[in-house]
C-alpha cells in the first residue's frame, strides 16, 4: 500500500516539503512527455492510445485517473455511468500526478479525468489567488485554455479542514473556525510542517479568523491528515488538526469539521476534466448527473469501501454506487 505521505503529496499538488515525492513525480512527468508511458494499473502502458483517443466518435472515451484510490474510484464511477448511456469506454488508471496526466489529456491519450477545482486552478495558473468557490470556478474556466474543458463540479470536495473532537466542539460550542478565536491561548494545532507558514495554515487562520496559534503550540505531523494526525487529535495531544474532508476517520472517530465561511482553504470540488475535443453535450449531461449525487459524504462512503476494512476494488465499489444512485440506466 502506498504511504499516506505519498498519497497526500499527490492529492495536494506535490507540496514543497515532500521533496522526494516531487522528484519522483517530476521523473514520471518527464517520462510521460518523452514516451507517453507510465506504470500502474492493468495496462503496461496506461497512457497508450485507447479507443477513446481524439477520434471523431463522440461516444468513444478513454477515462484516466491519478494514482491514488479516490481518483481511481471516481474515474470508475464516470466510466460505469457513461457505459450505461451508450458510450464505449476504455480506462487508463493510475497514471500519476498532474505533471503526467494533464499533458496526456492535452495530447488525447486520455479524453477525461476527475480532478479537484482548487488544485487544478493553481496547477494551470500559478498566480491564481481565488478562494471563494464561485471565484475559483470562474478562474478555472479561464485557465483551461483551448485544449481542456470541464463539466459541472460536484458538491463533494476533498479539501483541507480544521477538525476537532466532538468533546471539544461541545465544550466550546464550536461551529466554525472563527469560534476558536477566543480560545487561541489553549489551542494546539496538528498539521503538516509546511502549514506553519502556508497562507492557509497558521497565517491564514489568524488573518481570516483571528485564531492566533503560538509557535510552540504548532505540532508538525508529516502524514497528511492520516492516522498519526488522527491519533494526536483523539488522544488530546493537539486541540485541532488539519484533516481532509473525505477522510473516513471523520465518521469513524466522530470528529467535527468546522465551517470555513471565509474560505481560508481553497475549495477542492471534484470536477470532470475533458480534452476539449472529447467534450460533448451527451457526456456532460451524464457527468452532471453523476456530479449532482457525488457529495462529500458519498466520497467518504466510497473511500471507506475501497480503503477501509473491506478493501473493495475501486471498479466494484464504483459499479455498486452507480447502481445505488440510479445512474446505471440512461439519463433522462
Amino acid at each position: 500500500m502506498k504511504s499516506t505521505i505519498t498519497t497526500y503529496a499527490r492529492r495536494r499538488g506535490l507540496r514543497p516539503a515532500f521533496t522526494a515525492v516531487r522528484f519522483l513525480a517530476t521523473a514520471v512527468a518527464l517520462a510521460a512527455a518523452m514516451a507517453l508511458s507510465a506504470c500502474g494499473g492493468s495496462n503496461s502502458n496506461p497512457l497508450a492510445s485507447g479507443s477513446g483517443g481524439c477520434s471523431g466518435d463522440a461516444n468513444q472515451l478513454t477515462v484516466g485517473s491519478a494514482n491514488f484510490p479516490e481518483s481511481e474510484t471516481v474515474a470508475d464511477v464516470y466510466a460505469a455511468a457513461l457505459r450505461a448511456n451508450g458510450f464505449s469506454v476504455d480506462t487508463k488508471l493510475n497514471i500519476g500526478s498532474r505533471e503526467a496526466y494533464i499533458p496526456a489529456l492535452k495530447q488525447c491519450s486520455i479524453g477525461l479525468i476527475p480532478d479537484y477545482t482548487g488544485n487544478l486552478l493553481t496547477y494551470l495558473d500559478k498566480s491564481a489567488t481565488a478562494t471563494d468557490p464561485d471565484a475559483v470556478n470562474a478562474a478555472l474556466t479561464k485557465a483551461l485554455g483551448d485544449q481542456l474543458a470541464i463539466a459541472t463540479p460536484a458538491p463533494g470536495e476533498d479539501s483541507d479542514a480544521v477538525v476537532v473532537t466532538q468533546a471539544t466542539a461541545d465544550k466550546w460550542n464550536l461551529h466554525s473556525i472563527g469560534d476558536l478565536a477566543p480560545h487561541s491561548a489553549e489551542v494546539s494545532y496538528g498539521a503538516p510542517p509546511e502549514n506553519a507558514e502556508r497562507p492557509d495554515g497558521v497565517p491564514g487562520l489568524k488573518a481570516h479568523y483571528g485564531l492566533d496559534i503560538a509557535a510552540d503550540k504548532f505540532v508538525p505531523i508529516s502524514d497528511g491528515g492520516g492516522p498519526a494526525t488522527v491519533r494526536a487529535l483523539t488522544s488530546g495531544q493537539v486541540t485541532i488538526a488539519d484533516i481532509f474532508t473525505t477522510s473516513p476517520a471523520i465518521k469513524a472517530d466522530n470528529l467535527v469539521v468546522l465551517a470555513d465561511p471565509k474560505h481560508n482553504f481553497s475549495p477542492q470540488n471534484v470536477v470532470p476534466v475533458f480534452n476539449a475535443k472529447k467534450k460533448s453535450d451527451k457526456a456532460v449531461k451524464v457527468l452532471d448527473a453523476v456530479s449532482a449525487k457525488l457529495t462529500t459524504d458519498q466520497l467518504i462512503t466510497l473511500n471507506e469501501q475501497v480503503s477501509g476494512a473491506s478493501k473493495t476494488e475501486p471498479a466494484a465499489a464504483a459499479k455498486a454506487w452507480v447502481t445505488a444512485q440510479g445512474l446505471d440506466k440512461p439519463v433522462g
